[in-house]
Formats: structure tokens, C-alpha cells, sequence
């Protein structure tokens, strides 16, 4: 998939473009921000006119955990509601939880989807708000909701969008285990600086190990090319090996953990559906 024109010019030329490699310490102190989100049930909800409206309850949590010479969970949130463009939507309280509603501006699956993963994003934020002293802070995925947190990084682990013109994506093959492209702007809905860089990994294609970093372009270029500087030197020291973790190297070993210890949180998803279906059965008695 094509991204919208990538600005190439913003720290070196294009007809500069190399590998940059990377010779800073890593950050003492780094956070890991993720979420997880789950579809407990599918339901329909009749508004007053007899239309019958999807709706899904859903679970969501997210987490932060802080590597400082060793891993501990600093924070870790879960919610769950029910996400409908239904008028008439009420919550559901079950002997387990109680989902809350959370009204989406459309109707179709993906659309009910994108709310539950907005919901998500917003969590992510409010959690990575309150420890985001740290020097580096990285949210796993796009900014998106996140990116008001200060100094935020984003983090993408797979690259379905081509954001380099095809003149500049040979680089991508080049990269050395610790190496970053310079940066480039991206300008959608807001403005981002990214850089990509290649994490430890034994070669098995070129863009084995590849990631893609965001910042804010709210601050100028020098800050972003601290920021990218630190991250690439940050991450390497994380990424995982492949007979531990199976999407090695980029789920970094410390949001693989963080996303096993939320999925627990979430509860036994087997429970919440058939506790669901006790409350739907006792809101449609008479």
C-alpha cells in the first residue's frame, strides 16, 4: 500500500541518502506502552423503531512496563464496553463486569472495530501519561492517540505501507543490525517525523528485522534526530530472538511480557460470554 508523499529532505537530501549508523548508549531507563483489546460477544440491540443494530462487547486494557536493568509493570488498565452506533444501547452489567457503552459513528464491523481500537489507543495514552518521565517512551504501534504524550515514540512492527519513493527503498536492504534511515515527514491528519532501522536478526530477507519509528513533528528536526538516534541505539538491546518469541525480532522481549500479563487481566473470554448471555437473557424477559 502507498502512504502519502513522504517529505525525504528533512534531515539529509535525497541524493545523500545511506545507512546512518548508530554509536550512543542506550537509553538507562526506557517505558513500554501497549494494549490489547478482545471481542467477548457479538450482540444486536433493537432500537425503538424495530432496526436491529450490531453491537460489540468488547474487552480492552493497557499496560506500561519500565526496563531499568530489570522489567517491572508500572501500570496496567482494563475496560470493557459496548461499541454501537445503536441510539438505544444501554449498559451491561453482568456478574463479572460491567460493559459500558461507547457509542461509533457507523454501523459495519470494522467500523464498531475501529472505535474498540480508538478506546484502546486513548487508554494507551492515559497510561503512558503518568510515567512518561522516563528518557525514552515507546508505544507499541502508530502515535495516533498517544502522540500527546511528551516525547512519545511510536513503534511499527510490520510495514504493509511503502512510505519511501521506490529511489530510496533499496536503503531499506542495506541496513545494518543497528542502523536507521534519515529521516523523512509524513503529512496526513497530523504531521510525523519516521525513520526506520534494522534490528539484530540472522539475515533471511531484507526487510527481516526492519521497524519503523514515529516522533511528533511538533519539535524541530534536531530533537527528532535525538530521539531517533536514541531509539535505534535503545531497541536493539530488547529485540527478541526467534526460538523464544515467533514474531522475533521486532515484539521486543518487554511488550511480548506486557501483552501475555494483560491478556490475563482480560479474564477467561469462555466466562464473559456466557455471562453476557445470562444478562441479555434477563433484559429480554418481560
Amino acid at each position: 500500500m502507498e502512504a502519502p508523499a513522504s517529505d525525504v529532505n528533512v534531515e539529509v537530501d535525497a541524493s545523500r541518502w545511506a545507512p546512518i549508523p548508530v554509536r550512543i548508549e542506550p537509553a538507562s531507563e526506557v517505558l513500554f506502552v501497549d494494549g490489547v483489546r478482545r471481542v467477548d460477544a457479538n450482540l444486536w440491540i433493537q432500537e425503538d423503531d424495530g432496526t436491529p443494530m450490531l453491537a460489540l462487547a468488547a474487552s480492552y486494557a493497557a499496560g506500561a512496563v519500565l526496563c531499568n536493568r530489570s522489567a517491572r509493570v508500572v501500570g496496567a488498565e482494563v475496560r470493557r464496553g459496548i461499541f454501537t452506533a445503536a441510539a438505544s444501547a444501554l449498559p451491561v452489567v453482568t456478574r463479572h463486569a460491567r460493559y459500558e457503552v461507547h457509542p461509533t459513528t457507523g454501523v459495519a464491523p470494522e467500523e464498531l472495530w475501529l472505535g474498540l481500537q480508538q478506546r484502546m489507543g486513548e487508554l494507551e495514552g492515559a497510561v503512558a501519561s503518568v510515567h512518561a518521565d522516563a528518557p525514552l517512551v515507546v508505544v507499541d504501534g502508530p502515535l495516533s492517540h498517544r502522540r500527546h504524550v511528551p516525547g512519545a515514540v511510536g513503534y511499527v512492527k510490520t510495514q504493509h505501507v511503502q512510505y519511501l519513493p521506490p529511489t530510496l527503498r533499496p536503503i531499506l536492504g542495506q541496513l545494518a543490525p543497528g542502523d536507521r534511515t534519515p529521516l523523512f515527514l509524513t503529512t496526513t491528519s497530523w504531521s510525523r517525523f519516521s525513520w526506520y532501522q534494522k534490528l539484530p536478526l540472522a539475515n533471511r530477507g531484507p526487510m527481516d528485522g526492519i521497524v519503523r519509528s514515529e516522533v511528533t513533528a511538533d519539535h524541530d528536526v534536531s530533537v527528532a534526530r535525538r530521539t531517533a538516534d536514541l531509539t535505534a541505539a535503545t531497541l536493539c538491546r530488547y529485540a527478541s530472538a526467534a526460538h523464544k518469541e515467533p514474531r522475533a525480532p521486532q515484539n521486543l522481549y518487554p511488550i511480548g511480557g506486557l501483552e501475555r500479563r494483560l491478556h490475563h487481566l482480560l479474564g477467561d473470554r469462555d466466562l464473559m460470554y456466557r455471562s453476557l448471555r445470562v444478562a441479555a437473557s434477563l433484559l429480554s424477559i418481560p
